[in-house]
């Protein structure tokens, strides 16, 4: 063991709830944030680099974290976006080959605070009870009552706008420029492997701010629209909204990924809501109504559309639904070229049963620019 002596720390919730732990490296520290769980076995890296999560505190429900170290080419954006770890047993050593450093060295990198020997077993079980709620972790042991007072100035994660934190500041371009198709993408938190997903199926993507306007994107000439997943609450993203609005008028192919998606659904009159836990992990149960197949996910939102409104909607279908909750998982519009799922289908690390969607949509593409070509 690296560390022999390790600092005291403890996890408080908002409802008061103390769970103690020890400080990862032997580190000071303090971070606030919602605190939510993930029930990966692999993909800490991921999930730590992932703008879904930006502003979160992360309970990992693997035993062991950083068993497998990190590696620069495992990452889903620029920076760490997790406000802060919570683990149980803590690997200071890594032992697989294509690693270049440890997840310490990863996370000090970072100016990361994280704690470990935690029951997150009982602190799971907890939060699934009790739901979500905002929580800090400290070093700061024996000052209980200030963390309880600065704990009160951290906003709900309801009502909060979060993509303008993880957008890019300005319009970039991924993959070839020289593809066949061009795809105009809204950055609202968007994943590095969305952007190798659509580049290796020939598209040469221009990935615009959160707060683009139609305009902006459509001067671009694409042959297909898409927006991203991100972090906080789709509701108040209204040029984003009101961007997809005016781009499904266009009937030009647009897909969705998770907050995307439910931005579509609100551009349709499709309201949203907090949901109790949410659903964050890789092995999440989806039927496709369509195809009457089984999907094992991966999904990290907080939030999620409203099914009777959806259900309702004359011009929207629902194409899948999580089999824990009956949520909806994704949806089409009718007689348009537009989809959107509630989960991950670039899936990076895994598992990859959806990645027949980013198949589907370039397929939607490829028909679309046909008829014009036709027309």
């Amino acid at each position: 063991m690296k560390y022999q002596t390790k600092k005291k720390a403890l996890l408080l919730l908002a409802d008061g709830t103390i769970f103690y732990g020890k400080a990862v490296g032997n580190k000071e520290g303090t971070a606030f944030g919602e605190v939510c769980f993930n029930t990966g076995m692999t993909g800490y890296q991921e999930i730590f680099t992932d703008p879904s999560y930006f502003g979160q505190l992360m309970v990992t429900t693997n035993a062991h974290i950083g068993n497998y170290g990190t590696n620069a080419d495992e990452v889903e954006s620029d920076s760490v976006k997790i406000s802060g770890l919570i683990c149980k047993n803590f690997s200071y050593e890594y032992s697989r080959p294509s690693a270049d450093k440890s997840l310490q060295e990863f996370l000090d990198d970072s100016q990361l605070f994280a704690i470990s020997d935690v029951d997150t077993r009982a602190l799971v079980s907890y939060i699934r009870d009790h739901g979500a709620m905002n929580a800090v972790i400290s070093t700061d042991v024996d000052n209980i009552e200030g963390l309880k007072k600065e704990l009160e100035k951290v906003p709900s994660m309801e009502g909060l706008e979060l993509a303008s934190r993880v957008s890019t500041k300005e319009p970039y371009e991924f993959g070839d420029p020289a593809s066949p198709y061009k795809i105009a993408a809204l950055d609202i938190g968007i994943k590095k492997n969305i952007l190798r997903n659509l580049a290796k199926r020939g598209a040469h993507i221009r990935v615009y701010p959160y707060d683009a306007s139609f305009d902006e994107m459509a001067a671009f000439k694409p042959d297909g629209y898409f927006i991203s997943n991100g972090p906080g609450d789709p509701e108040p993203l209204h040029q984003s909204v009101e961007t997809a609005k005016k781009i499904m008028e266009t009937n030009k192919p647009l897909f969705g990924i998770c907050l995307g998606h439910q931005v579509i659904a609100l551009a349709k009159g499709i309201s949203t809501y907090k949901m109790y836990n949410g659903h964050r992990g890789i092995n999440h149960p989806v039927i496709n109504l369509e195809t009457g197949k089984g999907e094992i996910t991966s999904q990290n939102h907080g939030f999620a559309i409203n099914r009777e409104e959806t259900e309702a909607h004359p011009e929207l279908i629902i194409t899948h639904v999580h089999l824990n909750d009956n949520t909806v998982a994704g949806m089409r519009v009718k007689d348009k070229n537009v989809f959107s799922v509630q989960y991950h289908p670039e899936a990076s690390p895994g598992p990859h049963d959806a990645n027949y969607l980013f198949d589907q949509y370039f397929e939607m593409i490829a028909a679309n620019v046909d008829d014009q070509v036709s027309v």
